[in-house]
């Protein structure tokens, strides 16, 4: 599992300096409708500038199993997030893949997280890890809206065997307080760091690593959720 990932990489020089700068996983998004949006040939070659310790997370909305299993044949990714509707049968058809499911939750209600875990048990499909993000009617992600901070820590005590990724509204100055608050096993940014969307500051990569790194390092160690 993967403990700092930087999302909506567009471009091998980006993701080289995202790895350089300590992130351990990327996130490259196929929605097309996103302003991040990276095609198959361009996240080829962003996927071969890596080293293979760095995860490469495949961002789908609403995509087709056929798409998302192409995709991850010739991207070679490590990992899939599902950040749009899709439904728990959906995960079930991708059990051969380690799969994140993306929450984009308004409120301090857990209901939807938990009904949606209680179905994949069911089918015996739990995913791998679960992304929680701001909601937003207008988007899947990315739009810097905060999380509920209280929604997460609360799920993080509800679903112990469970990775929390916080997502949402996060930047180098709030990171650190967004772990120690939350207590998650992850934390993901997008737009936080940022020029405009697709093309990453680099100096605010390297500070939101930082960041994150040390906030996790400051935790309890019963309370590092790797």
């Amino acid at each position: 599992m993967f403990q700092i990932k930087i999302c909506g990489v567009t471009n091998p020089e980006d993701a080289l300096c995202c790895s350089e700068a300590g992130a351990d996983a990327i996130g490259l998004n196929f929605y097309p409708s996103s302003p991040r949006y990276v095609s198959l040939e361009m996240a080829r070659q962003i996927a071969r500038g890596l080293p293979s310790s760095v995860s490469k997370v495949g961002v789908f909305v609403n995509a087709t199993l056929d798409d998302m299993l192409r995709t991850c044949e010739e991207v070679g990714l490590n990992a899939v997030q599902l950040h749009g509707d899709e439904v728990p049968q959906m995960f079930a058809r991708l059990a051969a893949r380690r799969s994140i499911k993306a929450f984009r939750c308004a409120g301090h209600d857990s209901r939807p997280v938990l009904e949606f875990l209680r179905q994949c048990d069911g089918l015996g499909c739990r995913p791998c890890a679960v992304l929680i993000d701001a909601s937003s009617p207008d988007a899947y992600g990315g739009t810097g809206q905060t999380a509920d901070w209280p929604l997460v820590r609360a799920l993080s005590g509800m679903l112990p065997g469970t990775p929390i990724i916080l997502a949402g509204g996060l930047r180098p100055d709030n990171v650190a307080a967004a772990i120690e608050a939350t207590r998650p096993a992850a934390v993901d940014t997008a737009s936080g760091v940022e020029l405009s969307p697709g093309l990453k500051d680099l100096g605010l990569v390297g500070a939101f690593v930082r960041n994150a790194r040390e906030a996790f390092a400051r935790l309890p160690r019963a309370e590092r959720r790797t």
